[in-house]
């Protein structure tokens, strides 16, 4: 790729992120958001998560290769749940669940 191109498509990303996350950021910024909003809003880091976790729980092909490896996220998925309601920390949920992942590869 000439670096004339990659220069035009690294400044049409550089100016999406900027018109996309930096002037909607300034132009609430002194303003109130009304309450249900706000709680609309704070649902999307939850459901992105979610969403990446759900893609690694559900692989098919490990399907393929037996149930052990299908099941393994689940079941180290398991305790991540409890240390999340408890918590609420997304650190202590990823220390615990690459913990119970690897001790569930030993077995």
């Amino acid at each position: 790729m000439p670096w004339s191109s990659f220069l035009i498509i690294f400044a049409l990303c550089a100016g999406s992120i900027f018109a996309f996350r930096v002037i909607p950021m300034l132009a609430f910024a002194d303003r109130e958001l009304p309450q249900a909003l706000q709680i609309a809003l704070g649902y999307i880091p939850v459901a992105a998560f979610a969403a990446l976790v759900a893609n690694d729980l559900f692989v098919v092909e490990a399907l393929s290769e037996g149930l052990w490896p299908f099941l393994l996220p689940f079941i180290a998925a398991t305790p991540v749940v409890f240390v999340a309601v408890k918590t609420n920390s997304l650190a202590f949920c990823i220390v615990t669940g690459v913990a119970a992942y690897a001790i569930l590869l030993v077995f």
